[in-house]
């Protein structure tokens, strides 16, 4: 009889073992303006209702977002800096990647425009004009993608910032764009935020357009040869659904203000 009672009870444990692992979500990191801009809200749901898999998310800057994927502490990563995903897959940390779509950044700031960049062609002269009026720039200082891009801008228009006029807050870009209409100063920003934010900060849209602001986004596999306990079959199956005509037509819809906030790349 006590054999018996033994034997149930490590059949009963093997399979409430065998339930939590199949149950356990796959784990993402991404940037925090997939977040901040609702997307996740949209295809993260329509994911797990075709293929029963829950997703947790954990919102971050890309530097961030990818150093999780090189420790092995999350299955999958969705971020928004070319030159660091293709470093981080060279270096055999990711697998799979896929650039699935884009938006692009745009310069916010004051209704006042002290420095005078409403209406610039480019996006160097407007940096220029914020850097000779010292007018305040909020940067995201926090090795994500847009503080990568806001980088590669300045090193463009040969400007090293710093003193007083710019401030490195080291959030993401929510706050960072109502630290900078509480202190009438400008940002970069990446437009998905900015339509998720736009009517309540104190800041108007002043600069856009120019080729150099365009920001792709790409998802990657953590490498399973690196990391053998990452979720990579489910990971694998993100990458398929964001790439598919469904997880396309849903970026393609999402709207704010009557705007598409992420233009999909993959759309047949």
């Amino acid at each position: 009889m006590y054999k018996k009672i033994r034997l149930l009870f490590s059949l009963c444990l093997f399979w409430s073992l065998a339930l939590a692992v199949q149950a356990a979500p796959l784990r993402l990191a991404t940037t925090t303006s997939t977040q901040n801009s609702g997307l996740l809200e949209i295809l993260l749901p329509a994911f797990q209702e075709q293929t029963g898999i829950e997703v947790h998310v954990i919102a971050v800057g890309t530097g961030k977002a990818l150093k999780m994927g090189r420790d092995g502490d999350v299955d999958v990563v969705m971020v928004h800096a070319v030159a660091a995903e293709e470093q981080f897959v060279a270096d055999g940390f990711g697998s799979d990647r896929v650039q699935f779509m884009y938006n692009d950044f745009v310069l916010v700031g004051p209704d006042s425009d002290a420095a005078g960049i409403k209406g610039v062609k480019t996006v160097t002269e407007a940096l220029k004009k914020i850097s000779s009026s010292r007018a305040r720039f909020i940067s995201r200082g926090d090795d994500s993608g847009t503080h990568k891009k806001e980088q590669a801008l300045w090193k463009a228009a040969n400007i090293q910032p710093g003193g007083g006029w710019y401030i490195e807050a080291g959030q993401g870009m929510g706050k960072v764009l109502q630290m900078a209409g509480e202190l009438d100063g400008y940002t970069l920003t990446d437009r998905g935020t900015w339509l998720a934010y736009k009517g309540k900060v104190e800041l108007s849209l002043l600069n856009e357009g120019d080729n150099k602001l365009s920001n792709p986004y790409g998802v990657i596999a953590v490498n399973p040869a690196k990391h053998p306990d990452t979720n990579y079959a489910d990971a694998r199956k993100l990458i398929d659904w964001v790439s598919s005509q469904a997880g396309q037509e849903l970026i393609r819809d999402y709207r704010l203000h009557g705007e598409p906030l992420f233009i999909p790349l993959l759309l047949k």
